[in-house]
């Protein structure tokens, strides 16, 4: 890769820049902010800022990032489809159902390569988890249950929380969206859902225009009940998955990087890795990425998945209960 570029400028953007430098270090690396007004402040890991998507094209630039806010992503990313660049977009790939549909026409028509940044996949122990159930390890599976909680002020403290992505609802903000690794990664573990019941709340708490709580219930591919938990609210971090099934239960815990198993024998804990460099997983995500692009066998999230969960969050919008 000789030309490489990153859409949006902020923390997600700043990772994937410093990231394509490690790979591709003789590379030029462009950057663009969501907006296309220039920035004032010098721009990290950076060897050109540009103004527009159609500066990318004529510069002839080989894999993109796009890492804006997710509403803007068909407006950058159809272009550059459109153009034959492969583009690598962050999750999700869109808020809109109507921009799903978009982006996936593009592709289909003009046949680039193009896949969605649910980096969690990467993750080793998810990998391990993917095999065990599908070597159906503990049995027929006949429950999930699916948690993550963060308290939104603490994630980036050097910004009010009411200003950030998250908490907007123009900028694609809420705990669906926002937290939609976990319904990404249960589809893939399960197959697609079946939307059963959700409730949704905006608590007083943060104040915010988006919900910071959401709970929903659904059936998977082997008609296997979902219950997903996802908030803004947890004091301390907690991401944990667990999956129930006949002859016994695995409990995935994502921020240990760790599985234990629980069978009628015993309690085995059959992956711990805490000091697994997170990093890693999106290193992987685009060294995958390449694969896809010159043609070879690769694990990418495929924008065709990724639709998947858009359709199921507004889905889940809709019929939600609203409290």
């Amino acid at each position: 890769m000789k030309r490489v570029a990153v859409v949006g400028l902020g923390n997600i953007a700043i990772r994937h820049r410093r990231n394509l430098k490690q790979l591709f270090p003789s590379s030029k690396l462009y950057a663009m902010s969501a907006s296309g007004r220039l920035p004032v402040e010098i721009v990290c890991n950076c060897d050109q800022v540009v103004s527009s998507i159609d500066e990318l094209i004529v510069e002839q630039i080989e894999l993109v990032i796009v890492a804006s806010p997710a509403p803007f992503h068909a407006r950058h990313a159809i272009k550059l489809i459109e153009a034959g660049i492969p583009t690598l977009i962050e999750k999700p790939v869109t808020t809109s159902v109507c921009d799903a549909k978009r982006i996936q026409s593009a592709i289909n028509k003009y046949r680039t390569p193009v896949a969605v940044g649910y980096c969690l996949r990467y993750l080793p122990s998810a990998q391990k988890l993917r095999k065990l159930l599908q070597q159906q390890t503990i049995g027929v599976v006949y429950n999930a249950f699916v948690e993550i909680g963060q308290y939104l002020p603490q994630w980036r403290p050097n910004k009010d929380y009411r200003d950030c992505v998250s908490a907007r609802q123009s900028l694609g903000g809420g705990a669906l969206y926002e937290l939609s690794h976990e319904l990404d990664y249960t589809q893939w573990l399960l197959g697609p859902l079946r939307f059963q019941h959700a409730t949704l709340r905006s608590s007083q708490e943060l104040g915010l225009e988006v919900e910071d709580i959401a709970d929903i219930i659904a059936i998977g591919k082997n008609n296997e009940v979902a219950t997903i938990h996802l908030d803004f609210l947890q004091q301390k971090a907690h991401r944990k998955c667990s999956f129930i099934g006949s002859e016994g239960r695995i409990d995935w815990d994502l921020i240990q990087n760790q599985l234990v198993l629980t069978t009628a024998a015993e309690v085995k804990t059959i992956y711990h890795d805490p000091e697994w460099d997170k990093n890693k997983m999106y290193l992987a995500m685009v060294t995958d990425f390449v694969k896809q692009i010159q043609g070879n066998g690769h694990n990418c999230v495929l924008v065709e998945e990724a639709n998947a969960t858009v359709f199921l969050i507004d889905e889940i919008k809709s019929k939600a209960v609203y409290l």
